[in-house]
């Protein structure tokens, strides 16, 4: 199942490490600002912690299913491919949970990274239509049907875990129904 198209969670997370760790720069302002009294972290720690906590949410769940998996100790975009390697003889409803959070990390990696469109890619999980978008302060993907509304009549609004288990569950399923 951890193959192809998949693989963009172990991509993204390098991309992640490869770009996005700079400093963040701002420009001269308007020249009415103080200096700084210390220079600035040479790398851009949010994308850093990201980046780890990534890596022990994977490593927790694997080796919270398969104990004997031992420690994670490669580079950190290897770590899909070593949980996979230590979860491959699990029955499949394991398989399909590390998949999910590995989908789910794949997403929020690419929110991270800028890219808000991939919360489109999905239907939604209500009303099936093709109208989902990523409203940031939320932290949810939110669809635009006006009829598809909880009974307060506010849009629904999803997490990416769900978004995630729906993808697993129904890749799954076509893999079922092709054997």
């Amino acid at each position: 199942m951890g193959t192809g198209a998949d693989d963009t969670a172990a991509q993204r997370l390098r991309l992640l490490q490869q770009e996005f760790v700079q400093p963040v720069r701002t420009g001269p302002g308007d020249g009415r600002s103080s200096r700084p009294t210390h220079a600035p972290a040479p790398i851009n720690i949010s994308v850093v912690d990201r980046i780890r906590a990534a890596v022990y949410e994977v490593e927790h769940h694997t080796r919270t299913i398969a104990p004997d998996a031992g420690h994670f100790t490669d580079e950190e975009s290897r770590v899909y491919d070593w949980a996979r390697q230590h979860t491959d003889h699990l029955a499949t409803e394991q398989q399909n949970a590390l998949e999910a959070l590995i989908y789910r990390q794949d997403l929020e990696h690419a929110i991270v990274a800028g890219d808000t469109t991939v919360v489109r890619r999905h239907p939604c999980p209500q009303c099936g239509c093709w109208g989902l978008y990523w409203r940031a302060e939320a932290r949810r993907a939110v669809c635009v049907n006006h009829y598809c509304t909880d009974d307060d009549g506010i849009s629904n609004a999803w997490e990416l875990k769900r978004l995630a288990q729906e993808h697993v569950t129904q890749k799954s399923a076509v893999a079922r129904r092709a054997t």
